[in-house]
């Protein structure tokens, strides 16, 4: 019976041997590499954020120099999902009234360039902002035009570097991400994305000399109707000329209807 017992327990170890080295070669076959991991993190965010179809916000803008001094703006923000594109924002100037209707109207895209105009009621005329002009500031702010677009997924490949704790209390992905698309402003951006939620939470650009530009954190956060995540403050920090700009959110409106005809550049007239 001993010799018996000795030929089935080397029968059974064998067996387990074989089962953990066909484990091992099975999860080595399909282990995903730092690259896709990162993408499917950021498709995961995505599609989180997709099916609002409309939303209007009010927005404060408070733009600080490297001194403090503070000058505001009041601005409120249409927004219209796009299927099988990137978004359209429409953002109108209320105060000040040196600023006063003025709008911007965007159109995002994935790697073809965005396309951007801008109304100025000082001489009533539409202008159309180059691709070459969206890693400009917007009216003065710490915000270039292209941080405005939408963030379609194509714009950017990506890389998971590590996994850490961020922010308020949140557990978070941290992803570098890449712009694909011409006259970007950023060589990479670094971004935290919470577990839980898949909200972005924090964002640093760097420049194209790889140097750490500016830092986002967005706090705040409430949850809509629909299951929708909105942060009520984004703050913008300029490391490199100490200034920053601070977007204060209320009156998300997920309901009131949107269509195409309130994203034209006809539109842009008609708000005044």
């Amino acid at each position: 019976m001993p010799f018996v017992k000795v030929i089935v327990k080397t029968i059974i170890v064998a067996q387990l041997g074989f089962l953990t080295l066909f484990g091992l070669t099975f999860n080595l076959a399909f282990a995903q590499t730092a690259e896709e991991r990162g993408t499917e993190i950021a498709i995961a965010a995505d599609q989180r954020d997709s099916g609002w179809k409309h939303i209007t916000a009010d927005m404060e803008m408070i733009l600080r120099n490297r001194a403090g001094r503070e000058s505001r703006r009041k601005i409120t923000n249409r927004q219209l999902e796009v299927d099988g594109d990137g978004d359209k924002s429409l953002s109108l100037f209320k105060q000040p009234k040196d600023v006063a209707g003025t709008a911007m109207l965007t159109f995002s895209h994935g790697l073809v360039a965005d396309d951007q105009w801008l109304f100025l009621p000082s001489i009533k005329r539409v202008k159309r902002i180059s691709s070459k002009n969206k890693s400009g500031p917007f009216m003065g702010s710490e915000f270039a035009f292209e941080d405005l677009a939408s963030q379609e997924i194509e714009k950017y490949t990506y890389k998971l570097l590590r996994e850490e704790a961020c922010g308020e209390g949140y557990q978070c992905y941290v992803i570098e991400r890449i712009p694909q698309y011409e006259s970007s402003a950023y060589k990479r951006q670094i971004t935290w994305i919470d577990k839980d939620q898949y909200r972005n939470i924090k964002v640093e650009f760097y420049d194209r000399k790889d140097s750490l530009l500016k830092t986002l954190e967005m706090t705040g956060f409430k949850e809509y109707a629909g299951g929708y995540w909105r942060a009520d403050r984004f703050e913008m920090t300029n490391h490199q000329t100490g200034k920053s700009t601070r977007l204060n959110w209320k009156n998300y409106d997920f309901e009131s209807p949107l269509d195409d005809q309130d994203f034209s550049q006809n539109a842009l007239k008609r708000l005044l």
